[in-house]
């Protein structure tokens, strides 16, 4: 009883749920019967090989293509954005891997891009450079000055403005393309901390990524896409690097469990030779 109880996993409010979605282009399926959920604090790792349909789904979510038949449900409710605008005003926000940042605009104005602050005709300067500091606080990002021009930041701190811009309107999921891409070892860990950060402030996180190694370290939970269908759904804590690689490819033998079982094998051979010569 005791043990039971201590392995049962709290069950999380799902914001997001899609079910069954398909999209084509022309000739091309592009997705097929394809099903997600996100919870509130919970960041799931989309994952697959080029041509998975990892960016056609964000794309659907985002409201940037409109699914052939699926059903969307955001916060229990039944949804169908016909574009970004409307997908962000709902509360799902995406942050897409090149960043969409302006090089000449501060801090400031790149986070208000398109939803400035007005007093009259004018703008409020003050309300949002306050702003500004208590989103990048709360994700206790490494931003010297708000007033700084982007161009001046270095990738880990572009990418952090971009994942703040996002938080303007209090989104409830935020939707990351590649977020490590080309960064530095440095770097990459300022983003894996934004992350957790945006987790640890219950919000639901979809992160696309090709690194197994950055999604192992900060996701929930892992979809696998291959050839725009699901093909696994991993807790962190119980799959392998081999499983995801395995997943991906559509190999239960791949080249890299191989070279693993290989080396088991002759391990084990080892120890009875020399149990044997003992």
């Amino acid at each position: 009883m005791t043990a039971t109880a201590a392995t049962e996993v709290p069950v999380r409010e799902s914001v997001l749920s899609l079910t069954g979605i398909n999209k084509r282009f022309g000739a091309v399926q592009a997705l097929t019967d394809v099903h997600l959920e996100v919870a509130a604090g919970e960041v799931v790792a989309l994952v697959g090989d080029n041509g998975a349909g990892k960016s056609t789904l964000v794309k659907v979510i985002a409201g940037v293509y409109q699914p052939d038949s699926g059903s969307i449900r955001f916060a229990g409710s039944s949804v169908s954005p016909k574009g970004p605008s409307q997908a962000q005003a709902l509360g799902i926000a995406t942050v897409f891997q090149d960043l969409a940042l302006c090089d000449n605009l501060d801090v400031v104005a790149n986070l208000f891009l398109g939803q400035e602050h007005l007093v009259g005709p004018m703008l409020d300067e003050v309300s949002m450079e306050t702003e500004s500091w208590r989103l990048l606080r709360s994700l206790s990002a490494k931003i010297p000055s708000v007033r700084i021009p982007i161009a001046a930041l270095s990738g880990g701190q572009r990418q952090t403005v971009a994942i703040a811009r996002s938080l303007v309107g209090d989104p409830k999921i935020v939707m990351l393309d590649e977020p490590t891409a080309a960064l530095g070892v440095a770097q990459t860990a300022e983003v894996l901390n934004l992350i957790e950060r945006l987790r640890d402030n219950g919000l639901g996180v979809i992160l696309i990524s090709h690194n197994m190694a950055d999604v192992q370290a900060v996701a929930d939970r892992i979809v696998v896409l291959r050839l725009g269908r699901n093909a696994a759904d991993f807790r962190v804590e119980d799959v392998t690097t081999d499983d995801l690689v395995a997943a991906i490819t559509g190999a239960s033998d791949n080249v890299v469990a191989e070279r693993a079982k290989r080396r088991g094998e002759s391990h084990d051979d080892a120890i009875d030779s020399n149990g044997a010569g003992a």
